[in-house]
């Protein structure tokens, strides 16, 4: 989506560098590719502002890959014949920054978001060098489109799910837009008025900004500091009768 002038003037007219940051925008629409996805169109607001600061930027369509159902790391060693998480999660990890966007089905984030949600949990016991939860350090964002009410509902959903396994939120790090209740135009469609809402557009920028911002400030101080919250120093002090869960 082309930006407007302030949008491009504000990415051309500030002091940082987010060259050496990257982003993974996961668009959990239902529709396989080539199919038009409106959660995409609003997503790409935000891909092309990290674009135009020199962000590596990579879109994946969950519903092109096979991510089965599950909360492991890998769903093969567990009854499937086939699973592309793993490589999926690989391509989160080296990201910086982690956006997922859904659409709202019943009120509701997609059911391919959820998907996505819990096999990033089924990660989530895995540990990054200084004995934290591997997510630590990173960074994450939502972006919700649809034609009825419930862009905060899910918003809440996926943010609270992104910081509970080791993301950490930005203020305002959440964008949407809804058209009117019912049948009618989605965010794309030639008169909706979606990719013109002052609003959508205004809160996606934030979004971005506030997202790229606290990225440069994690990587610049090397995350979040390892005290207070290693997995591995709380398992060290243990007893033996007590055991921790597997996942968090």
């Amino acid at each position: 989506m082309p930006l407007d002038d302030r949008q491009l003037e504000w990415c051309r007219s500030h002091p940082w560098d987010f060259s050496d940051l990257s982003a993974v925008f996961i668009n959990c629409t239902l529709k396989r590719s080539p199919g038009e996805s409106h959660t995409r169109g609003l997503m790409e607001v935000s891909g092309e502002i990290m674009r135009e600061n020199e962000v590596a930027v990579e879109f994946i369509r969950a519903a092109d890959h096979v991510i089965p159902p599950g909360v492991q790391p890998d769903m093969t060693e567990h009854g499937w014949e086939k699973d592309e998480w793993p490589s999926l999660y690989e391509k989160v990890m080296a990201a910086d920054i982690l956006i997922l966007g859904t659409p709202i089905w019943l009120g509701e984030k997609s059911s391919v978001c959820q998907g996505v949600i819990e096999r990033l949990y089924g990660n989530s016991a895995v540990l990054n060098p200084d004995g934290q939860y591997a997510y630590y350090g990173r960074v994450g964002g939502c972006v919700v489109t649809g034609n009825e009410d419930g862009v905060k509902h899910c918003a809440m959903g996926i943010l609270y799910a992104l910081q509970h396994l080791g993301f950490t939120i930005p203020p305002q790090a959440d964008a949407g837009w809804i058209g009117e209740a019912g049948p009618g135009p989605s965010y794309m469609d030639a008169g909706s008025g979606g990719p013109e809402n002052d609003f959508t557009q205004r809160n996606t920028t934030f979004m971005t900004w506030n997202l790229l911002h606290l990225a440069r400030m994690l990587k610049d101080r090397g995350g979040i500091p390892a005290h207070g919250n290693q997995r591995s120093a709380w398992d060290a002090g243990c007893h033996a009768d007590h055991p921790n869960p597997e996942h968090r």
